[in-house]
């Protein structure tokens, strides 16, 4: 199989110098990185791509089996890594990418050497001393309301997720990027995401990490970011001055320079 075509893969930058792999969160595709590729792509390699099933990948190659848990995602991860022959690439993931990263990175540790957790949540439902942000009814309410109507769902919650109601341009932009996504595709990666606890896998991480929330975050609340950062030993917390869940998009600059000093700091 030609793994670059069936995840769009896309390389931009100095050919020698170091990897930053880019990964997508759920209903979107390489597109929403595209504000702070430029300044990254002036220092590093960068590695774009869309998970199958999503943006410009061959749809073809989708299957529910495969795609209904985090790890075959992280398995995309894992042969785009191998495809292109990464060493201690630094894993950009935003949103529930965050987690596929982790599992990426315990099955190549040879391919990733840090990450960068976009606005993470390894758990979206609240449990006993962990806030999530949802109850359980919530996310059956979501993912019913998602499976019922999806376009419908998705011009209610991209707003939402997005944040910035001052700036609708960027929650039609999200919109947008959700009805792009085939609706039974889109179902499962919604239940993947949304019903998948890897609160544990956070024990696994031994790489240089950087966590960075927003200050207001409907879908990750600040509570996640901290249990995120002190999960991971040695990790980096960062805040951004920032509102919603896409900062890439909402904030290119603030989340440009943060991923840029972390980098920095790597060397």
């Amino acid at each position: 199989m030609d793994i670059r075509r069936r995840n769009n893969v896309n390389v931009t930058g100095p050919t020698d110098a170091p990897v930053l792999l880019l990964a997508h969160g759920f209903g979107c595709d390489q597109n929403m990185w595209r504000l702070v590729v430029p300044a990254l792509a002036k220092r590093y390699r960068v590695v774009l791509f869309d998970y199958v099933g999503s943006g410009g990948s061959d749809l073809a190659a989708w299957s529910e089996e495969r795609y209904s848990s985090l790890q075959g995602y992280a398995a995309d991860v894992a042969e785009v890594c191998e495809e292109l022959d990464l060493r201690q690439a630094v894993f950009v993931g935003h949103s529930v990418s965050a987690m596929v990263g982790v599992l990426a990175a315990q099955a190549a540790p040879e391919r990733i050497g840090a990450l960068v957790m976009v606005t993470p949540s390894p758990c979206y439902i609240d449990d006993e001393g962990y806030r999530g942000g949802f109850s359980t009814e919530d996310i059956d309410e979501l993912l019913a309301s998602l499976e019922a109507n999806y376009l419908g769902w998705s011009s209610a919650m991209a707003p939402v997720i997005m944040g910035n109601p001052e700036r609708p341009e960027l929650g039609q932009e999200l919109t947008n990027s959700f009805c792009a996504t085939d609706p039974d595709i889109a179902r499962v990666f919604a239940r993947t995401t949304f019903l998948t606890d890897s609160r544990e896998d956070l024990k696994s991480v031994s790489v240089p990490t950087l966590v960075l929330e927003c200050e207001q975050d409907a879908i990750a609340p600040r509570e996640v970011g901290a249990h995120v950062h002190a999960a991971i030993p040695g990790s980096r917390l960062v805040t951004l001055d920032a509102t919603g869940h896409c900062p890439q998009l909402s904030a290119p600059e603030a989340t440009t320079e943060a991923i840029l000093g972390f980098l920095e700091s790597l060397k």
